[in-house]
């Protein structure tokens, strides 16, 4: 059974990974997993493969537990795997609860660390892991520190795991865009902390590229020129100078 596996696909670009899966290739099943079961029932109208609903709460171990137990029942040839879960806080580090940065944690980086360790044995030779990051994986944010620290890991991890998995005909590649149209914004955004945000791309050419960006046998996804061109600065100015820039354009200098 030829399968596909997305993590976050009630909305953003979980969401538009099925859909664009599904329009690119033919599935025996995509399993969608996502809190909102009403969410993820309502994708079957996008899309021609069966979806298999996993309404699972990632940041709780007997969800792991349950989608492990599922690939044992099934044993299924995972074709594509897409860790698409995940959530942020922007205001500064004092003002939100140390529970939510706890599951912050729990949900950007223990799980997507879970089901891709879980996921890893059903994966067949030729299959794609695309593990979501974010621009701010290339440099210290403040105002959005945990989130972008917890974006950092999953850059470093998925590059790493990449040249593991050489010779293997497995492939995992980080994606990696700047500010996205999607209902991330609704969660993160309690204030004006943020204030400046430079260019928003859409969802779904994010994943366009993503998908382009993964048999052109890249190890990062990076959305739009401008994007591409900030992940140069940071990686040839002092962290101590993007962040001051980063500061002044929110009006925190």
């Amino acid at each position: 059974m030829k399968i596909a596996v997305v993590t976050g696909a009630s909305s953003g670009m979980g969401r538009d990974f099925v859909r664009q899966l599904d329009a690119a290739d033919t599935y025996d099943e995509i399993w969608v997993i996502a809190r909102r079961r009403e969410r993820l029932e309502s994708l079957a109208a996008d899309v021609r493969a069966p979806l298999r609903i996993m309404a699972l709460d990632l940041t709780k171990p007997e969800s792991i537990e349950e989608y492990k137990s599922a690939l044992a029942k099934y044993k299924p040839s995972v074709s594509v795997l897409v860790n698409g879960s995940g959530f942020g806080r922007f205001g500064a580090f004092k003002d939100f609860p140390l529970e939510d940065y706890y599951t912050m944690v729990d949900l950007n980086v223990k799980a997507l660390v879970a089901i891709t360790y879980a996921t890893l044995p059903y994966v067949t030779k030729g299959g794609a892991i695309y593990q979501l990051g974010s621009l701010s994986s290339f440099q210290p944010v403040p105002y959005i520190n945990v989130y972008g620290a917890t974006k950092a890991f999953v850059l470093s991890f998925s590059r790493a795991l990449n040249q593991e998995l050489r010779g293997t005909g497995i492939r995992v590649m980080a994606v990696c865009p700047g500010w996205v149209r999607t209902e991330f914004f609704e969660h993160a955004v309690k204030d004006d902390t943020i204030k400046y945000y430079n260019k928003f791309f859409d969802s779904d050419e994010v994943v366009r590229r993503a998908l382009k960006d993964m048999k052109r046998g890249k190890d990062v996804s990076i959305c739009g020129l401008s994007v591409r061109a900030q992940v140069l600065a940071t990686k040839l100015l002092p962290h101590k100078m993007v962040m001051h820039v980063w500061l002044k354009q929110q009006k925190k200098l």
